[in-house]
């Protein structure tokens, strides 16, 4: 048997690769679009489409820029800190 990682991941899993506890990622889960599919009652995630959305995100979307709290398209977004830790293999 190899010790390749596994490829798809329960909520557990998925929040190791990650680096953040269980309870974090169910907020981010509810809040933002993850890529994951819901089989049964279990989330399901690729490790693959996890890395590659925390790879595409975009700081400046996490950040007021301005004390009005818009970004540049004008939407009010509210302000949110946290730090994503991806190990590749």
């Amino acid at each position: 048997m190899t010790d390749e990682p596994r490829e798809i991941l329960n909520i557990d899993e998925a929040a190791e690769l990650l680096g953040v506890s269980v309870k974090t990622f169910n907020k981010v889960l509810h809040s933002q679009s993850i890529p994951a599919r819901k089989i049964g009652r279990e989330w399901k995630f690729s490790r693959r489409a996890l890395i590659d959305w925390v790879g595409n995100g975009k700081s400046e979307h996490f950040y007021r820029d301005s004390d009005n709290g818009e970004i540049d398209n004008g939407e009010k977004t509210p302000r949110r800190a946290g730090a994503w830790r991806v190990e590749l293999d």
